[in-house]
């Protein structure tokens, strides 16, 4: 294409682009209409809506606002051209012409009508003659690129956008691919599987951004189904979760709930780690005997009998009561909390029998039945209050939370062997939980179960509320009525035709105004269409029971690198842990493209991944950088400077930076915090003392290596590990083709 044609064809595109943005400002305007009315819309029976009703349209609009305006930057990102000459546009979200039947003016980059746009080669064109892709900044088009399909000597890795998107500096999050995902990612993201889909790849494959740009696409294509649950997404770390949570908002989509394996029982934000061993302890599923074993331990016999006041008799609860009234509540299959009730009506029913017998001989016998009957209603009426019963029953067969059960089970060493635990579990009174912790708490909730009593006390609470505001609001409009004798006869809307006293009580009665994300994360039995599991391999048995109970429809996407498994209690295979949930449910995909690590940087990497993981082949980089991988061996003295030297020449540049190194490093951040995270340069401190850290280390140090995008150094004062040896000893970097900047 000439330059003059290339300049007419811009002014082309530019003219068509600004147009879309017109209808998107024109569908944000209508949208913003809608809800401002809703906002103001009248409430009770004559508007034609309940107040529940019009929170959730309100909700609905503001969902929808959101959408539109998060397609403002970059909404229109390329074009297809077909053999026929039809040409089709490329973007964020779908935009139609109402004026003309509804005719697409963009297509939406999840319709089936997009795929070619990903998929299209050289080779296979899918129909299609062109496929062009624009650079945008913000609304305004500012070159594009073409590729033309169906040549037989085409390039079928030569895609610029991709290129440029994968060399371009990095920012604080995550960016979407939207514009750039390559066939093999494509497949993945439109894969048609309503089971369990592992997708495995190694360190800057995409699979995290695949994963998401999945939920985008599940979302679109079923978001009926998927949209009133939303989708879970479990990460490492809260630094991933913040990197990781732009994308699917850029990408329209807002019902999505992001935690982390320690936040998945509500009101717990845990991020401490136990030892690797205490972690494989309590990651294993024969931690489930011990939990089950430390709950039984609190069902106690009476070391001697308790005395108990009755009907002006002393009875005595024996251990022979007490064990009969034991077996009846673990019989009734009932979890603890709620089993206390039949071991409540056991010992109850041998008392009040009891009772009867001394205080009614010689004068009372069952033939009395009505005079029986009339006792034993006073008896337990008697005991309901008697505080010296309650406390008897909360020594025997205690209300227990899973707070108070897991902390009293690992600070006492006589519990823990009564419950045939490891004494490495034991810890100190007060010790913060953990986040191998968090799926024991949870799996106790079902364990022990509610208090029935203190539920059905709250709910009785509320139901009490509702009926005083009830009362409240029909005495308001008592007062607003008007005496309709001094009206006129024109007067046709009085304010007992507008509200209604239900109405206004509704609108005194506090509402659930939350949206589902805050919904969702504040409620423990919340079930959710989809989950997506990133760092999968980290995940112990139990986290993986949370996961199955948090997604009954078993619709997961799960995503990891088994060679970068730090967790003793993590995966080491796939099908260990996912067949006994969903045996012949998942299918595995893998990516072997990398397109963070520049090959430079991936070689070294390499080298370390066939020493401690032989079998396993590292992703192939889709560049280089022409930049060297360096390192420089310091004394203790000079190491404070050196990475000092590091932070100021990088703050110099574009993009971002991190050091990486053991925790007593000043500055250095843990490899483990780092995981899923990419920066243009990363400085590795203390390689040898990272790899000695057990059996983590090496894949902590892999995790490290591959976190660069362009620059990696390192420093150390020791020897270096020997899959390192092969690092320039320099403390400079060559750079091909460029300079150091001032």
């Amino acid at each position: 294409m000439s330059t003059q044609g290339y300049e007419e064809e811009l002014r082309s595109e530019r003219s068509y682009v600004a147009g879309l943005y017109t209808r998107l400002d024109a569908e944000r305007a209508r949208v913003k209409r809608e809800y401002d009315a809703a906002l103001r819309g009248p409430v009770g029976r004559e508007s034609g809506g309940t107040p529940m009703e019009r929170d959730v349209e309100v909700r609905t609009l503001a969902k929808e606002m959101k959408r539109l305006d998060v397609a403002d930057d970059g909404l229109c990102f390329g074009r297809l051209d077909t053999n026929s000459g039809a040409r089709s546009y490329i973007g964020r979200i779908g935009l139609f012409d109402e004026e003309n039947e509804y005719e697409p003016l963009l297509l939406d980059w999840r319709a089936p009508a997009s795929r070619a746009f990903y998929v299209a080669t050289a080779a296979n064109p899918e129909g299609m003659r062109r496929r062009r892709q624009f650079h945008t900044r913000g609304r305004q088009v500012l070159d594009f690129t073409d590729e033309v399909l169906g040549r037989p000597d085409g390039d079928e890795r030569g895609d610029p956008a991709l290129l440029a998107a994968v060399n371009a500096p990095r920012g604080d999050g995550m960016r979407d691919i939207v514009a750039t995902i390559q066939a093999e990612q494509d497949e993945i993201i439109r894969l048609d599987h309503p089971g369990v889909l592992v997708i495995e790849g190694g360190p800057g494959t995409g699979k995290t951004v695949v994963a998401l740009h999945r939920v985008a696409y599940l979302l679109y294509t079923q978001r009926e189904r998927m949209e009133r649950h939303g989708v879970l997404v479990v990460g490492p770390n809260p630094a991933f979760l913040s990197y990781i949570g732009r994308v699917l908002p850029s990408l329209g989509e807002t019902d999505v709930v992001f935690m982390t394996t320690g936040d998945l029982v509500p009101g717990l934000r845990v991020t401490a780690e136990d030892s690797p061993e205490v972690a494989r302890l309590k990651g294993s599923l024969e931690v489930l005997d011990v939990l089950a074993a430390a709950i039984a331990d609190r069902q106690r016999l009476p070391e001697q009998p308790l005395p108990i006041e009755l009907g002006g008799v002393t009875l005595r609860i024996d251990a022979e009561t007490a064990e009969w009234a034991i077996q009846e509540a673990r019989a009734s299959g009932l979890p603890h909390n709620e089993a206390r009730a039949v071991f409540g009506e056991i010992v109850t029913y041998v008392l009040t029998e009891r009772a009867i017998a001394r205080i009614g001989r010689g004068w009372l016998t069952r033939a009395d039945r009505e005079e029986w009957e009339q006792l034993r209603a006073d008896l337990l009426s008697e005991l309901v209050g008697d505080d010296t019963f309650s406390a008897a029953l909360g020594e025997l067969w205690p209300i227990l939370t899973p707070e108070t059960l897991l902390a009293s089970l690992y600070e006492s060493p006589e519990r823990l062997r009564a419950a045939g635990a490891d004494q490495a579990l034991w810890r100190a009174e007060g010790d913060a939980w953990t986040v191998s912790d968090v799926p024991l708490l949870d799996e106790l909730v079902d364990l022990l179960g509610r208090d029935k009593a203190a539920d059905n006390s709250a709910e009785q609470a509320a139901e009490r509320e509702r009926k005083a505001e009830a009362e409240y609001a029909a005495g308001v409009m008592d007062l607003m009525k008007l005496d309709r004798e001094e009206l006129d006869e024109d007067v046709q809307l009085v304010a007992e035709n507008l509200l209604y006293a239900e109405d206004l009580a509704d609108r005194f009665v506090e509402r659930d105004t939350r949206d589902l994300v805050e919904r969702a994360a504040a409620d423990r039995d919340w079930t959710y269409r989809h989950v997506v599991v990133d760092e999968a391999q980290e995940l112990s048995e139990m986290d993986w029971r949370v996961l199955m109970r948090r997604c009954p429809s078993r619709s997961l996407t799960v995503v990891g690198d088994l060679a970068q498994r730090r967790s003793m209690a993590g995966a080491a295979s796939w099908e260990e842990m996912l067949e006994p949930y969903v045996p012949g449910r998942w299918v595995y995909r893998s990516l072997s493209v990398n397109y963070r690590t520049p090959a430079e940087i991936m070689a070294v990497a390499a080298a370390l991944l066939d020493e401690f993981a032989p079998g396993v082949r590292p992703p192939e980089s889709v560049r280089a950088c022409g930049v060297r991988p360096w390192s420089k061996r310091v004394t203790e003295d000079e190491l404070p400077a050196a990475i000092d030297e590091f932070v100021r020449d990088e703050a110099a540049r574009e993009g971002t930076s991190i050091v990486i190194g053991p925790p007593d490093v000043p500055g250095a951040v843990p490899p483990s915090e780092t995981k899923g995270l990419e920066f243009d340069a990363v400085l590795v401190v203390e390689p040898m003392r990272i790899l000695a850290d057990g059996p983590r280390g090496a894949a902590e140090l892999y995790v490290a290596l591959t976190r660069a995008t362009q620059r990696l150094g390192v420093l150390h004062q020791g020897p270096l590990p020997q899959a390192l040896t092969g690092l320039a000893e320099t403390g400079i970097p060559a750079r091909a083709g460029s300079r150091r900047p001032a």
